[in-house]
């Protein structure tokens, strides 16, 4: 059941067909404003995925930045939501979905692996 809660969290996450807007630097993203960037954004290599469930910067913009701080916040409230309904550790689901989402992560999206951005093949 908690695989099921994870991946479906991350599908979630993942999910998007908008493109990047120029929005303003001093503008504060919304979570679904960066849910709906998010997938122009991987593509653009902006923002890629990492082993520990969090999104991270690739290229530094501060439209990469609050994508990936907005992103993080919610994942980061799922994944306590998560360790808790079912009494493991915040690390363990952390560490699931940082896999998995590596795992789903498109050719030539950007993934961390051994502490280095690389595209994915």
């Amino acid at each position: 059941m908690k695989k099921f809660l994870v991946s479906t969290f991350i599908a979630l996450l993942t999910l998007s067909s908008a493109t990047i807007s120029t929005a303003s630097h001093a503008q504060q993203m919304t979570l679904q404003q960066a849910m709906d960037q998010l997938q122009q954004a991987k593509a653009n290599g902006w923002v890629g995925e990492q082993p520990n469930g969090y999104l991270g910067v690739v290229e530094q913009t501060a439209t990469a930045q609050q994508i990936a701080e907005r992103i993080n916040e919610a994942r980061r409230q799922e994944y306590t939501r998560i360790a808790e309904e079912n009494d493991i550790a915040v690390a363990d689901v952390e560490l699931l979905a940082g896999k998995r989402a590596i795992e789903r992560s498109a050719s030539g999206h950007f993934i961390k692996v051994d502490g280095q951005w690389r595209k994915k093949p």
